[in-house]
């Protein structure tokens, strides 16, 4: 069975709010932050390739390819997030 690998305009950011083990996502590459900022863990970027799952090695969540999700949606819901939160600017001091 063919399965499509779908790429979205950018590259998807998943989280592990909840502390399942693990989450199915329909892309196949995107980055693992943990949990949401400021608890978040270094942003990895993963690629499962031609294989269906992938382990975070931060956090140890497994992420499956489910062909049938749309590239932003999870399940268990609510695991992905459009951006990660943006650093404050550090004020220049002259």
């Amino acid at each position: 069975m063919e399965t499509e690998r779908r790429t979205p305009p950018e590259t998807p950011l998943f989280f592990n709010e909840l502390g399942v083990n693990s989450i199915q996502i329909g892309v196949a590459a995107f980055h693992c932050i943990g949990v949401m900022p400021p608890h978040d863990h270094p942003h990895v970027y993963l690629n499962m390739g031609e294989e269906t799952d992938i382990l975070c090695p931060y956090c140890s969540t497994e992420y499956r390819f489910n062909a049938a999700l749309p590239w932003n949606e999870t399940i268990p819901h609510n695991c992905w997030a459009a951006q990660a939160k943006q650093p404050r600017p550090v004020p220049h001091v002259q």
